[in-house]
């Protein structure tokens, strides 16, 4: 069994350290912090172990691969066959994520492409995935709130009465 840690407000505080220098030392973050290096490096090796922090690859935008495009795939799929429609959906390198939905459809699936024509290719990639039964696709025009934590993250270390 996974027993994963939930965040604390030592951990708040390392966390809005790296997220203002994501490649600082253990020494510098123990001095941003005020905490221990044995601290901050405990944490850090926890966070791994635990896989708390996301992938570098998180912080590249698709636009400097020359992928400007942003779309999100709204898909229906047979249900027996979602597993296999994953595995096909993670062989498209242009599919960023893939999130499982109730409701109104199956999958949510977010695509970059380098063009519009190229975005149509993708959309029917996806289409012809057996198992994929329908598909509805919305181009991004612009980011209004982009994906972010710190919020959250400043809400945990000062944490105020519900």
């Amino acid at each position: 069994m996974n027993t994963r840690h939930q965040a604390d407000q030592v951990d708040a505080a390392l966390l809005l350290a790296l997220t203002a220098a994501p490649d600082a030392t253990t020494v510098a973050l123990a001095d941003k912090t005020g905490l221990a290096r044995n601290t901050v490096r405990a944490r850090q090796t926890r966070y791994e172990e635990e896989k708390s922090l996301r992938s570098f690859d998180r912080r590249i935008d698709p636009a400097f691969l020359g992928y400007p495009l942003t779309a999100f795939v709204v898909t229906t799929v047979k249900q027996r066959k979602l597993a296999a429609v994953g595995v096909a959906l993670s062989q498209i390198p242009e599919v960023l994520e893939v999130q499982g939905l109730s409701g109104v459809a199956d999958l949510l699936i977010q695509v970059a492409a380098r063009d519009a024509d190229d975005l149509y290719r993708i959309a029917g990639a996806i289409l012809n995935i057996d198992g994929v039964k329908r598909t509805n696709t919305g181009l991004v025009m612009r980011d209004l709130v982009s994906y972010r934590i710190t919020p959250l993250v400043e809400r945990v270390a000062t944490p105020t009465p519900r």
